[in-house]
């Protein structure tokens, strides 16, 4: 693990640094004074650390990042074990989303497409593709989450390419296509029925990968905890932790 070790002058590691002394899997509701735009830290775990967005949201209702605690490069680094960590992400934003949201708003589901006019678009969860980035948080070697809460009306006519069709990978999008290349359940992605596939509602599925004749070929994936639950993703097996940290 240690290719993804922390990178000198990256700003999403120092974040992930200042926040180390956090109790693990405890919400934090920090004070800040009026006008700072230091980063909120919301949420620390072994996985992923989350921050509200205050110097520069896309939307003024609420912009959170969620950072993998290690410096992972980007998405084409994950694989199909790595597929509890995504929904670890889209379960905590969601979370962390609808704490914040006005409390006259109903709490609605993330959707995948960041543009939908739909009564359930509300929250928008997913990342920013190579070579794109947000101007704004110009980090673009370390993976992160955005998630906010339409109508992005911070974004302008830049950032709004980085958070458009051409650039935006909504994390529903990404778990369904990881799922339909390592399982026979087939699914298909961006389907309007596709949340009602059952197998979208095992958080795992498809995270392990095999021959026919029933020899497991699962490669170690990126998750710090073993047997521990993910926060809402399910259970990651210790055949599935790194050679290191299995019993």
């Amino acid at each position: 693990m240690s290719s993804f070790a922390p990178k000198p002058g990256c700003p999403m590691c120092s974040i992930v640094a200042s926040s180390a002394h956090m109790i693990p899997n405890t919400p934090r509701a920090p004070t800040f004074p009026a006008g700072s735009t230091q980063p909120e830290v919301l949420w620390r775990d072994e996985n992923f650390t989350a921050y509200r967005e205050k110097a520069n949201p896309v939307s003024t209702k609420g912009h959170i990042i969620v950072a993998f605690n290690l410096h992972v490069p980007s998405i084409y680094t994950l694989s199909s074990t790595d597929l509890p960590l995504l929904v670890n992400i889209r379960n905590l934003a969601t979370r962390l989303l609808t704490n914040i949201l006005p409390s006259s708003s109903p709490t609605l589901p993330a959707t995948s497409s960041p543009t939908a006019s739909t009564p359930n678009s509300q929250l928008q969860i997913g990342f920013i593709t190579p070579p794109f980035s947000d101007r704004k948080i110009p980090v673009t070697d370390h993976l992160h989450a955005h998630a906010y809460i339409l109508p992005a009306d911070q974004l302008g006519w830049w950032r709004g390419i980085a958070y458009g069709p051409l650039a935006w990978y909504a994390i529903d999008d990404l778990i369904a296509e990881i799922r339909e290349s390592v399982t026979n359940n087939r699914i298909k992605s961006g389907h309007d029925n596709r949340a009602r596939a059952p197998i979208d509602n095992v958080p795992d599925a498809g995270a392990r990968s095999g021959t026919a004749n029933g020899l497991e070929t699962t490669e170690p994936g990126l998750s710090a905890n073993t047997d521990a639950e993910l926060e809402g993703g399910g259970r990651t097996p210790s055949h599935l932790a790194p050679p290191e940290n299995r019993p």
